[in-house]
């Protein structure tokens, strides 16, 4: 199933930016884990695009590989790893850690936001390509 990132963006932050009581308690790990989501879908977009296969290789590996991919934002591509890492550790919950801030959440959305931009951007329009990003 391929995850669009821009919806799963909009469903992280209107998470994060709307009071619900339903949602006490756990809006912090769901809002992290929608936007790794949607930062993970992002990339499959960039390597279906760019380098087929990658895709299937473990997180760590996608990403050491994002600034070969992002040419000339490799500013970007360490936001990218930064992002991913603190969005892993928030999702993976442990009783004695708080839950991430929505600063923290915030911070990490805008990052991934850039991703999809750039994505997105960088397609050629009715090739299914990319041009150098």
């Amino acid at each position: 199933m391929n995850l669009d990132p821009s919806a799963l963006l909009a469903a992280a932050r209107d998470l994060l930016e709307r009071a619900d009581p339903t949602t006490a308690g756990i809006w912090p790990r769901a809002t992290a884990l929608l936007t790794r989501q949607a930062l993970e879908a992002a990339l499959d977009d960039l390597w279906s695009l760019r380098a087929p296969g990658v895709e299937h290789c473990s997180a760590h590996a996608q990403l050491l590989c994002l600034p070969y991919f992002l040419t000339g934002d490799d500013r970007l591509a360490e936001d990218v790893a930064y992002a991913w890492d603190g969005l892993s550790h928030a999702v993976h919950h442990h009783p004695y850690e708080l839950p991430p801030t929505s600063v923290e959440l915030m911070h990490w959305l805008s990052i991934v936001e850039q991703l999809v931009k750039s994505v997105k951007s960088a397609r050629v329009p009715g090739h299914g390509t990319m041009q150098e990003v």
